[in-house]
């Protein structure tokens, strides 16, 4: 036998790393494809709806604030839709898809494939934050839409909106005060999912990371009522929440929205840097 036989039989394998926009349109299909994501979208678009119906059958007598302020105003409808599901319903929604992401893949046997796949764990981290992604993203621009739609045809209003403040926006500044809203949840749907995965990184029960960050954020919220735990207010994820209603103030304040997205930033690091850590440690 030749040198060359010899070489190339004892020769190992070259591992090949699959293009990362194959493994990222291969998660996205595979987030879709799950029958709780289209229901969990559906329900996400009743929302609005349900508020532009019970604010008509109330007579517009819909009292103060962001619900109060729908009357008249269609489309303040998808920010108020968006500030009311932000306390829970969405969180809930992002910490379904983390769980899925890496508790549901262990806990399915799917995980140990992956991991040995040539992929790479940090970029199976990265793929898998980014279907989370993709799942807040979709549900924001659902609520959105459809609060847009919902406020104009059910709503309705004179096409300008009537703020906070007592002046009036035109309909193209107040269609970007709600593009501006909904990116703005989208990067606090981020933090929740950063730490949602890196509670999945950690266990290989799904119900586990729901009932932590549920939890987690109700504690949160509890924390940030007490008056004399004020001190606490700048390291909690939901204290910035109600921010989004400066969106309907002229002209616009853009502290708070700034404050919690910076909040939002660090959660999110903390979040990925842990799972990446856990990621990297875990045994195949």
């Amino acid at each position: 036998m030749s040198t060359s036989l010899v070489e190339r039989d004892t020769a190992q394998p070259t591992r090949t790393t699959a293009p990362l926009g194959r493994l990222l349109a291969a998660e996205v299909r595979w987030v879709l494809r799950r029958p709780r994501t289209l229901v969990m979208l559906g329900l996400f678009a009743l929302i609005p709806i349900l508020i532009a119906v019970g604010i008509v059958i109330a007579d517009r007598q819909a009292g103060g604030g962001l619900i109060g302020a729908v009357a008249g105003n269609g489309l303040v409808l998808p920010i108020a839709a968006l500030t009311l599901s932000l306390t829970l319903l969405l969180p809930l929604a992002v910490a379904m898809a983390a769980a899925d992401a890496i508790a549901g893949e262990a806990s399915h046997g799917t995980l140990r494939g992956l991991l040995l796949a040539p992929v790479g764990r940090l970029r199976l981290v990265g793929v898998k934050a980014f279907g989370v992604l993709v799942v807040a993203t979709l549900a924001v621009l659902v609520i959105a839409v459809v609060g847009v739609l919902a406020g104009t045809l059910i709503v309705g209003g004179s096409g300008q909106v009537v703020t906070l403040s007592g002046t009036t926006l035109g309909t193209g500044e107040a269609l970007g005060r709600v593009a501006l809203v909904a990116v703005w949840v989208v990067g606090q749907l981020a933090a929740v999912g950063a730490i949602a995965l890196a509670i999945s990184s950690l266990t290989e029960h799904p119900l586990v990371v729901l009932a932590s960050v549920l939890g987690g954020l109700i504690v949160f919220g509890v924390l940030g009522a007490i008056p004399a735990l004020d001190w606490l207010q700048p390291w909690l994820l939901t204290s910035g929440w109600a921010a989004s209603a400066d969106a309907l103030r002229d002209p616009l304040p853009l502290g708070g929205l700034g404050e919690s997205t910076l909040r939002a930033l660090c959660y999110l690091a903390i979040g990925l840097g842990l799972t990446a850590v856990r990621m990297q440690r875990r045994d195949a």
